[in-house]
């Protein structure tokens, strides 16, 4: 009868250490996963999800993630007549909203913002830059270099002309806070 028993007991013993085992192997598997994923993957989930942005420039945004591509991601802004803004991964402070999974490779763009912002200045569209100082600058993309943007600037209602142009701003990748459709 005492062999039964302490059989009994050294086998719950055993059972309890392989569930610590396994159960600290999982979260460490878990751990090793979740350090593998970037906000890309996290983002590129979320499309079509409501999120939160806190920018450095303090400014806050919101809307649905729309698009993501390499180091950027297109919010949506749910307004009638509000525009969607492109936001440069390096501007986001912190996000609300994100869910705790990612997406599967090739859910996002593979182009970087260079090429979004090359696009825009292809389509003379005229945009409001806000830069890491909060300062909101409006006008066309007239050139994209590999780490800055060459801006003219003029009013938002008027064409990109050069009686219009009232200035040039050269603004570095690493500033870019936000741009949007003016």
């Amino acid at each position: 009868m005492r062999w039964e028993d302490l059989f009994s007991d050294l086998e719950s013993q055993w059972d309890a250490e392989q569930r610590r085992e396994l159960d600290a192997e999982v979260a460490d598997r878990t751990r090793r996963e979740r350090a593998a994923i970037g906000l890309y993957e996290r983002l590129s989930a979320a499309r079509g999800e409501q999120v939160d942005a806190v920018l450095v420039s303090g400014v806050r945004v919101s809307g649905p993630v729309a698009d993501v591509g390499d180091g950027w991601v297109l919010l949506s802004d749910p307004r009638p007549s509000a525009q969607p803004m492109v936001v440069p991964f390096g501007a986001l402070v912190s996000l609300v909203g994100l869910r705790p999974r990612a997406a599967g490779q090739g859910m996002g763009r593979s182009f970087g913002l260079g090429y979004v912002l090359r696009g825009l200045s292809r389509d003379r569209a005229v945009v409001a830059v806000t830069d890491l100082t909060g300062a909101v600058t409006t006008g066309t993309i007239d050139a994209v270099w590999s780490d800055a943007l060459e801006l003219a600037e003029h009013a938002a209602d008027l064409p990109r002309r050069p009686e219009n142009v009232t200035g040039r701003r050269v603004v570095p990748f690493t500033a870019l806070v936000l741009v949007r459709p003016a």
